[in-house]
């Protein structure tokens, strides 16, 4: 084909239309997003020469849907094969999506590609999008289950101090670094020192306005259904498909019972709202803290009813060193993955109890610091152990089934290993982390993704063998990557997954979108005719 031909064929090519539907999430220049966050109540559609308008406006948000031409690359529908009821990807390792909130108002999507080297852990990362989700800081985010193909996407959550709860579908796969005829699909440019990846597939779904209050928790039961916690003392049941409420469960606001210590509510008044809640694997029992209450609540989710409440007694809040003048709240609360445990996060400490809802033991700190977040999680062998994150940038682990339930007094467990801390070169608090098992994928062990209050992002392994059998009791475990990400925020919450392998671009690309122009020889150039 002739270079006149094509360039007349090349003007001929549709552009970005405006269907009104779903906002494509899009990456912004790190450089440019440290001044300047793009609002999503303010998207405007861009023109297609995108790319020469964002080196000097950076890159915004478009609310327009893109169409692909029929020369251009379109995602096919590829199922993932399995076997043993998980992925056959060989030993190629995954591409981890990172999504993080901030005081900033800013939700930001990274995607970490793994690799080993000599048994060393190493990433490359790539911003995927940046921009600001709320109008005030962003508390809490929450992730759907796994698609089982990687033409759907990944449900996202988002909940702010606005009183709004944001929902995005993120694509379950990475963009592919090549097509089918093995042209390279190019990165979106970009002034700072981050790689830009963008991915089409994501794009937002709506937003939810039903609550009056701060958004304190988020949680997907299923892929069909979002429950969302609020100041409010409202949990609202979401269907995802049209974003309706379906219901909703109403906690009872405390009684003024005295003011605490540095407590910012109004004389005669007492703070309230739910802080948290956990679902048992039964999906038929759900438990939640509050504010301002010495007390969990039960609730029957068949029902929609409250079905008991547990008062927290002397003796427990004396173990968590919460003191006369303390709240005595409960923060954070989570069931295990078998249904036979929860935790309930304090202050400083953590107390487990039973199916029966007795208290089984104490996890303390081994240096009195404040408790952010609680992870259950699984090893091989299908033994638990529960991680807890402090203010002096360690995650503790602890196994629960050693709690001895034959003396009288509540038990104090002490951690079994650590990682992080001043070894793994992680110092400020951990607002949030994740662990992964990777195992499936190759990877030899568990990711942990830590989220510092300082918005650096780390990368932390661990393997089986050293939290199964540790050397030394709370002794140090896990290998740390080199390679950490600043965010350039103030973190707040974190949320990550491993995507499924990369859907395959059939056809080929357009000769605009590979870059590759006059370069193609005229046998590639005959078969995209």
């Amino acid at each position: 084909m002739s270079k006149r031909k094509r360039d007349r064929e090349a003007d001929k090519a549709p552009n970005v239309v405006n269907d009104g539907a779903s906002q494509p999430l899009k990456a912004t220049a790190k450089l440019q997003s440290q001044n300047q966050g793009v609002s999503s109540s303010s998207i405007k559609p861009q023109p297609s020469k995108s790319s020469a308008n964002n080196a000097n406006g950076g890159l915004k948000t478009s609310n327009a849907s893109i169409q692909q031409p029929k020369s251009a690359a379109t995602p096919k529908s590829t199922k993932i094969p399995r076997t043993e009821n998980h992925i056959d990807v060989k030993t190629e390792l995954p591409v981890v999506q990172i999504i993080t909130g901030s005081y900033e108002r800013t939700l930001h999507g990274i995607t970490a590609k793994l690799s080993l080297n000599d048994g060393k852990l190493k990433s490359i990362y790539a911003d995927s999008f940046l921009f600001n989700a709320h109008q005030s800081a962003v508390r809490c985010l929450a992730l759907s289950p796994m698609p089982e193909e990687s033409d759907q996407g990944v449900y996202l959550a988002t909940g702010g101090s606005d009183e709004r709860v944001n929902i995005y579908s993120l694509s379950a796969a990475p963009v592919p670094d090549t097509d089918r005829k093995g042209r390279k699909v190019p990165t979106m440019p970009t002034f700072g020192p981050n790689q830009i990846s963008e991915n089409p597939l994501n794009r937002e779904l709506g937003t939810l306005v039903q609550h009056s209050s701060s958004i304190t928790a988020l949680h997907f039961p299923s892929r069909s259904k979002l429950l969302s916690a609020s100041e409010d003392n409202t949990i609202s049941v979401t269907r995802v498909r049209d974003l309706e409420v379906i219901s909703t469960v109403k906690a009872p606001r405390p009684k003024v019972s005295g003011q605490a210590s540095g407590d910012s509510a109004s004389a005669g008044t007492v703070p309230s709202g739910v802080n948290d809640f956990a679902i048992h694997p039964s999906m038929k029992l759900m438990v939640s803290v509050g504010r301002g209450e010495k007390c969990m609540r039960l609730w029957n989710l068949v029902t929609g009813k409250k079905a008991g409440v547990l008062n927290f007694e002397r003796d427990i809040l004396q173990a968590v060193k919460e003191g006369k003048y303390s709240h005595g709240e409960g923060r954070k609360i989570r069931w295990n993955h078998s249904g036979t445990e929860f935790s309930v996060a304090f202050e400083r400490g953590v107390v487990v109890f039973g199916q029966d809802s007795k208290p089984r033991c104490v996890l303390m700190p081994s240096t009195l610091t404040k408790v952010h977040q609680l992870v259950y999680f699984r090893t091989g062998k299908d033994h638990e152990f529960l991680a807890c994150s402090t203010d002096d940038g360690k995650i503790l682990f602890f196994d629960t089934a050693k709690a001895s339930t034959a003396t009288k007094d509540l038990p104090l467990l002490n951690p079994i290993a650590y990682m992080g801390g001043e070894k793994h070169a992680i110092t400020k608090r951990i607002k949030d982390f994740q662990i992964l098992d990777l195992t499936k994928h190759g990877f030899p062990g568990r990711l942990t993704i830590v989220g510092c209050s300082n918005g650096d992002i780390s990368l932390l392994s661990l393997r089986d063998d050293e939290i199964l059998k540790p050397e030394t009791d709370g002794g140090f475990v896990g290998t740390a990557s080199a390679d950490v990400y600043s965010t350039g925020n103030r973190v707040t919450c974190l949320v990550a997954f491993a995507m499924l392998p990369a859907l395959d671009i059939e056809g080929g690309l357009s000769e605009a979108e590979s870059g590759l122009g006059s370069e193609i020889d005229t046998e590639d150039s005959s078969d995209n005719e």
